[in-house]
């Protein structure tokens, strides 16, 4: 008998939802922005998630969220609230999604892929609905960042070296000697600074180098790499 009053009162949850949907997504007049916008973020992976809705709406009847800009099917929906004086009902696509009673979607451990707009649309009293937009951008943790040289042992004036920096992050930062490397014309960097080239290579360029990795919301520097110049 538990299991199924279980299974009975999860269908009037998804079936109210499904209301819900049809109510928000169909209701004759269109929804309007004014007065209601989303918190966006931008995080590491990992990390839980809170998307507000500013500014807080106490006469709420429900909200739905889902992911993109505009509404072009149901299926795209990902979770709601309905909000009930007894008890609010809730649904998700993702047991890591759910809707606060304040209408705030919270997301855990979000990973890269939950990266992108997301929308949510409020039914108020009297029918009328409200819509905002934010975006979460979320990052991975850069590690493991890794510097080669194709030598690290070179003639001066003769010789011209190549280093490239093995990373997972899109921006890379040179370093000599614990400082930021100043370009000089015998240097070069590849089209996104993962690859540097000197040609030919002088004394004053050896020393230790490192490459330094990063995004938004972490970054990485590789062990130090030195160069050794022969003078000749």
């Amino acid at each position: 008998m538990g299991s199924s009053s279980v299974s009975t009162h999860r269908g009037l949850v998804q079936w109210q939802g499904l209301l819900l949907i049809v109510s928000l997504l169909n209701f004759g007049s269109k929804p309007t922005t004014a007065q209601l916008t989303v918190d966006s973020k931008n995080t590491i992976e990992g990390t839980d998630v809170y998307l507000r809705i500013r500014p807080d709406i106490p006469e709420a009847k429900g909200f739905l969220w889902y992911r993109g800009r505009t509404i072009l099917d149901n299926k795209d929906h990902i979770a709601y609230l309905l909000v009930n004086p007894i008890r609010n009902e809730r649904n998700s696509i993702d047991e890591r999604i759910m809707v606060e009673d304040d209408g705030t979607l919270q997301l855990q451990e979000v990973t890269t892929e939950d990266s992108g707009i997301y929308t949510v649309v409020v039914q108020i009293q009297g029918c009328q609905n409200l819509i905002a937009h934010g975006r979460l951008d979320v990052y991975p943790v850069v590690s493991s960042v890794k510097l080669e040289a194709s030598k690290t042992t070179v003639r001066e004036k003769k010789d011209a070296v190549s280093m490239t920096c093995h990373s997972n992050a899109p921006y890379i930062q040179w370093l000599f000697n614990g400082t930021s490397l100043r370009l000089t014309e015998r240097m070069s960097l590849s089209l996104y600074h993962t690859s540097l080239t000197i040609d030919p290579v002088q004394r004053e360029d050896a020393g230790d180098y490192q490459c330094k990795a990063f995004n938004p919301r972490s970054s990485d520097k590789s062990a130090p790499l030195k160069l050794n110049v022969k003078l000749e």
